[in-house]
């Protein structure tokens, strides 16, 4: 059973908004008393959340499916209904949201208490006392409420550290990051022991930083070989690599320099990382022929301009000076981060005379009718009360939707769609242009219609 998760698909539903009321205040000598039917209250949300106490996506490898409450439905005497609860789902900081189909993302969650609604919830629909105006007294019909969204995403984890610890499997990182920190990693003398990043937090002085132990990485990582194509992408954040080379291996084929390149050429592989500083830790000098090795190559990397400490994890020699290296690195780093500016809300309104609709002939007799008005007025249509329709009927004809399909070629009769072409609602058009005509019959009914 898996005790780390870092990608998961989330399957999240919003909930649906309540219905509208339609009901007539009644009472001793008043039987008609006048509309009085509540709103529908409002859909839930479904709320991702940065949790200090979450480290990893387990939770939802195990429960994909979050759903949240649906609004209740509108009363009589003016009751609303009751909006339903939000559903707020705690991830780790560095959780990336994308798109599931499409890979594009979202949002990336970084900081304690950041939040993002990833499903909203739908409106509640108007009840007939919210309807009801000098033309229409008392209506016989209440709004629907609008479905909440519905979408599968992923979620993939980045690890917030400002050091990486990267290298060969049995390199000694898990030694390492528990030499310098509090944390525990499974430590075996064989390969791919780390099979989840590990994170310890690491004083030097009055610095204080993380370190991020990544598992070991091969040749052709990068490719999807071995653990490295899993876990790379922690690497991403860090503000610092650290090679962490085993100057005692006896593998053939295996020198510290060696090493260090086919680490490097895999990181370049991967990109994103270019520009990072890097350090050199050559492990295990408490075996004597390590030390000796670790000595004949320093002037080599040193050559190439990295700082290089030869450190032994087991007997913690050389582990201060390396230490204090990394928090002036972070320090440094820290300090060159450009200034983060509060993020701004940008308002685009809509262009003065902009329809919020279009219209386009399909065929010879079909026409489809796409727009946001148009498509939430179709969702909170009751098409089994005649009024209702008649209702809508009025809002798409001060819409101007009437008069665009008489540009686009429609005559009486034709075939529209309002919506896609596939799950759209679908009538017959009859033409009714005059808006200033009463059209309402008898309570649920609207003369057009009979």
């Amino acid at each position: 059973m898996p005790d780390f998760v870092d990608q998961v698909i989330l399957h999240v539903r919003a909930g649906d908004g309540g219905n509208g009321c339609a009901s007539v205040h009644r009472e001793k000598f008043k039987p008609l008393g006048g509309p009085d039917g509540g709103d529908g209250g409002r859909g839930g949300d479904v709320i991702l959340e940065v949790d200090p106490n979450t480290a990893t996506l387990l939770e939802y490898h195990y429960r994909p499916h979050r759903k949240a409450d649906k609004g209740k439905q509108g009363q009589g005497s003016n009751r609303d209904g009751a909006n339903g609860g939000d559903v707020i789902l705690p991830v780790p900081s560095g959780t990336v949201v994308k798109d599931a189909q499409t890979g594009e993302v979202l949002v990336d969650l970084v900081g304690v208490g950041t939040r993002y609604v990833i499903a909203q919830g739908g409106h509640g629909g108007l009840g007939n006392a919210a309807l009801a105006s000098a033309k229409r007294k008392a209506p016989g019909f209440a709004l629907l409420g609008e479905p909440g969204d519905e979408l599968d995403v992923m979620l993939e984890l980045k690890s917030v550290a400002d050091v990486a610890l990267v290298g060969f499997p049995s390199a000694g990182k898990s030694s390492l990051i528990a030499a310098l920190s509090a944390a525990k990693p499974k430590i075996a003398d064989y390969p791919f022991t780390t099979l989840i990043p590990n994170l310890g937090v690491v004083t030097a002085g009055e610095d204080i930083f993380t370190v991020a132990d990544v598992p070991g990485l091969i040749p052709g990582a990068s490719e999807g070989k071995g653990l490295g194509h899993e876990f790379l992408r922690h690497v991403e954040r860090c503000d610092m690599l650290v090679h962490v080379i085993d100057c005692a291996t006896m593998e053939p084929g295996r020198d510290p320099v060696t090493d260090y390149e086919v680490i490097e050429a895999e990181l370049h592989a991967y990109g994103k990382l270019e520009g990072r500083p890097r350090m050199v830790v050559l492990n295990k000098s408490d075996v004597p022929d390590a030390r000796e090795l670790a000595e004949l190559v320093r002037p080599e990397f040193e050559a190439r301009g990295l700082r290089v400490f030869t450190v032994s994890a087991a007997t913690h020699d050389g582990l201060r000076e390396l230490t204090f290296a990394m928090g002036e690195w972070v320090t440094a780093a820290r300090a060159n981060r450009p200034v983060e500016e509060p993020t701004r809300l940008v308002i685009r309104p809509k262009q003065l005379g902009e329809a919020g609709f279009r219209v386009r002939r399909v065929n010879d007799g079909m026409f489809q009718v796409t727009g946001e008005k148009p498509e939430r007025w179709i969702r909170q249509t009751d098409f089994t009360n005649d009024e209702a329709v008649g209702y809508l009927a009025d809002r798409l004809e001060r819409l101007g939707v009437e008069q665009e399909l008489v540009k686009a070629g429609a005559t009486a009769g034709a075939e529209v769609v309002i919506g896609p072409m596939e799950g759209g609602y679908v009538f017959d058009w009859q033409p009714t242009l005059n808006a200033e005509a009463v059209r309402q019959g008898p309570r649920g009914s609207d003369n057009r219609l009979m």
